[in-house]
C-alpha cells in the first residue's frame, strides 16, 4: 500500500536517467511508498527545458531500487500506441519485479490545449471527448494484451486483429491502473471507479 509519494518529472536540469535513477535510490532508502513520473514529450510546453524519456527513466529507476513502486501520473494514452504502452509496462514489471503502476489520463487539456506540445505540435488529437473515447479503447486494449490470450478488437479508434503478446505481467491479475483527471469531473471519476485507483487533482471552481 502506498501511503506517501513522489511526483516527480523526468525534465530539467536533474531530469536525466542516471540522476533520477539517484534520486529514487535516495527516496527508498528515506522511506518513500513511490515515485511517479510525468508523461511529457516536451515538459508542460516549456521547449527551454531538457525532457528526458520517462520510460527509459523507469527502467534506470527500477534497476537502482528493490522496494518502493513506480509508475506514471499520468500517461496520455491518447498518443500512445496502447499495445506498445501494455508490453513497455509488462516488461519494467518484470525489471522491478512486480512494482509498476500505470496512471492514465487525457494529458492537459481545457484552456491548455493550445499550449500542449507534447500534442499539438505533433499533429495528435486534440478534441478531449475523442481523448477520452481513446483513452478507454486503450485501457481495455492494454488489459487484454496482459490477459496473455488471443484476441481482436474492433473499436472507433483502434483495429486489432487476432494477436497475441506475451509475457503476462508479475502482477496479477494486472499492473494497477490508476486514472487521473479532475476532481469531480463526472468522466475521471467513473473511470477511476472502473479500475483500481485514482491520482486525480482538484478542478478549479469546485
Amino acid at each position: 500500500m502506498i501511503k506517501y509519494g513522489l511526483d516527480m518529472a523526468s525534465a530539467g536540469p536533474a531530469g536525466d536517467a542516471y540522476t533520477m535513477s539517484e534520486l529514487a535510490h535516495i527516496a527508498e532508502e528515506s522511506g518513500w511508498d513511490g515515485i511517479f513520473l510525468e508523461d511529457y514529450i516536451i515538459w508542460q510546453s516549456h521547449p527551454d527545458i531538457p525532457t528526458y524519456d520517462p520510460w527509459i527513466t523507469l527502467a534506470a529507476m527500477a534497476m537502482r531500487t528493490q522496494r518502493i513502486r513506480l509508475g506514471t501520473m499520468v500517461t496520455p494514452i491518447a498518443r500512445r500506441r496502447p499495445w506498445k504502452l501494455a508490453q513497455e509496462l509488462v516488461t519494467l514489471d518484470h525489471l522491478s519485479n512486480g512494482r509498476m503502476i500505470l496512471g492514465v489520463g487525457l494529458g492537459d487539456t481545457g484552456e491548455s490545449i493550445g499550449m500542449d506540445s507534447s500534442f499539438a505540435h505533433f499533429g495528435e488529437m486534440l478534441d478531449p471527448k475523442k481523448r477520452a473515447r481513446m483513452l478507454d479503447e486503450g485501457i481495455e486494449i492494454i488489459t487484454r494484451v496482459w490477459n496473455g490470450e488471443p484476441f481482436s478488437f474492433d473499436g472507433e479508434f483502434y483495429k486489432i486483429h487476432n494477436v497475441q503478446i506475451l509475457p503476462k505481467p508479475i502482477q496479477q491479475p494486472r499492473v494497477p491502473i490508476w486514472v487521473g483527471g479532475g476532481y469531480p469531473n463526472r468522466g475521471p471519476v467513473e473511470r477511476a471507479l472502473r479500475w483500481d485507483g485514482s491520482c486525480m487533482y482538484k478542478q478549479q471552481g469546485h
